[in-house]
């Protein structure tokens, strides 16, 4: 089952991934971007805010996204996949910046999973206060210093994208208790 958490920076999907790690070791973890080799060196590019273009930044996501599902999720497809970011994220953002369609960034994400959906999504959904709040006490990259609007904007599109392409989801409050949120998402794995 391959389940992707959601949500912007500091919601607290990264916590729980590692949580539910030590409940379940058998687990397969990775990222978007940053899963594979090629992953890493993206992502570097990408949160170190080096391009111009929305358009190359865009393509940089699906270039990666397509060799993470060729080269991580595929292969595992047996097991318990769970993945700190992907395809919801990356039309999202796309979106956030303004310069693209709906139907075109479903299209190309589409083609780079070729057209595979994960099996459920997890959202992280927080407030402008408590993101504020967690922001305050870390280094912001390149893609946080766009502004707290722009994130909040970009979990919009996640909640929109989840619902148009009817992925079973969980949408969690991420303001409440570590322990709360471990024991939702916990009950929602097992239900299978």
């Amino acid at each position: 089952m391959y389940i992707l958490f959601e949500g912007i920076d500091t919601c607290g999907k990264s916590t729980q991934i590692d949580l539910i790690k030590k409940q379940h070791p058998d687990v397969f973890i990775t990222k978007e971007p940053g899963g594979t080799e090629f992953g890493i060196k993206a992502r570097e590019i990408l949160l170190e805010g080096r391009l111009n273009s929305k358009r190359a930044e865009l393509l940089l996501f699906l270039a990666d996204r397509a060799e993470h599902y060729h080269q991580v999720i595929k292969p595992n497809s047996n097991r318990l996949v769970l993945s700190d970011r992907g395809f919801i994220s990356g039309i999202s953002y796309a979106l956030a910046n303004g310069d693209f369609d709906i139907d075109t960034i479903m299209s190309l994400n589409m083609f780079a999973l070729e057209n595979n959906l994960p099996d459920k999504v997890v959202l992280f959904i927080t407030d402008l206060e408590t993101l504020k709040s967690r922001a305050d006490k870390k280094e912001l990259d390149g893609i946080e210093l766009r502004g707290f609007q722009y994130l909040l904007a970009v979990q919009e599109y996640m909640k929109e994208t989840i619902v148009k392409l009817n992925i079973p989801h969980l949408f969690i409050d991420a303001t409440d208790s570590i322990e709360n949120i471990n024991s939702t998402i916990s009950d929602y794995i097992r239900r299978v």
